[in-house]
């Protein structure tokens, strides 16, 4: 009678083990896939920084005016001065753009603006495609969470290069390319954070690693009640 109860204890242990593998099987694969990638890749060359230069071009300025002599200015929280194609701008408590010699106000900066802002980030040796105005993106894109409307500058290379410049204060936002966008797969299958990729709170991920556990776990006591070493040493005793 208890070698009855025994086998039938091991089928369940088994076939609850085998299930469990099966259905987290695919899970484990993109968690060791990409945990492979990630030790692999580095991460400067991951953000593109190879694609631009080690030192942005800078200008120099003088005549500047003082910003507090905008008429319409009656307080300055945050103050940046910005080299916008050769011109100096003040971007004023993240609001609008002065000209810093001239004094006229901006909301944003134009196509030729962007281009130039972004030929003074990136390598001189890459060639523009087209350019392009976004005014919104989704929870997937690859500008997510960053300042719009924007100007996406994409380049004549194999890896996709694209470079962001915001349009409301002329800012070199980031690069984006090829191989980023593999990593930002990746990662989002690694947190199994399908919207915003960097939480790892989800219910979901939580729950494969429960049922990770319980895998685990039950192939321990599956080896424990199959083990001829270990019923030889019951037997013994």
């Amino acid at each position: 009678m208890t070698m009855s109860i025994s086998r039938k204890t091991i089928r369940k242990f088994r076939k609850a083990h085998r299930y469990l593998g099966v259905f987290l099987g695919m899970q484990f694969l993109m968690w060791t896939v990409s945990g492979i990638y990630f030790s692999w890749t580095d991460i400067d060359e991951i953000h593109g920084d190879h694609f631009k230069r080690e030192i942005p071009v800078v200008t120099s300025f003088d005549n500047l005016i003082n910003p507090v002599s905008d008429p319409h200015l009656n307080e300055i929280t945050s103050l940046e001065l910005r080299d916008i194609g050769g011109e100096p701008y003040y971007w004023i408590n993240d609001s609008y753009l002065l000209n810093a010699q001239n004094g006229l106000k901006r909301s944003g900066i134009t196509e030729e603006e962007a281009l130039l802002v972004a030929e003074a980030n990136m390598l001189p040796e890459l060639e523009v495609n087209s350019v392009e105005r976004i005014e919104s993106v989704g929870n997937h894109h690859e500008y997510r969470e960053k300042p719009l409307p924007a100007y996406v500058i994409s380049y004549k290379t194999p890896k996709e290069v694209k470079a962001y410049v915001s349009v409301r204060d002329g800012a070199f936002q980031t690069v984006r390319y090829r191989d980023w966008r593999w990593f930002d797969f990746l990662w989002m299958t690694h947190t199994m954070d399908y919207q915003g990729r960097d939480d790892f709170n989800t219910t979901l991920l939580r729950g494969f690693s429960l049922m990770g556990l319980i895998t685990v776990l039950s192939g321990f006591i599956l080896f424990y009640l199959t083990s001829s070493t270990i019923r030889n040493l019951k037997h013994k005793k």
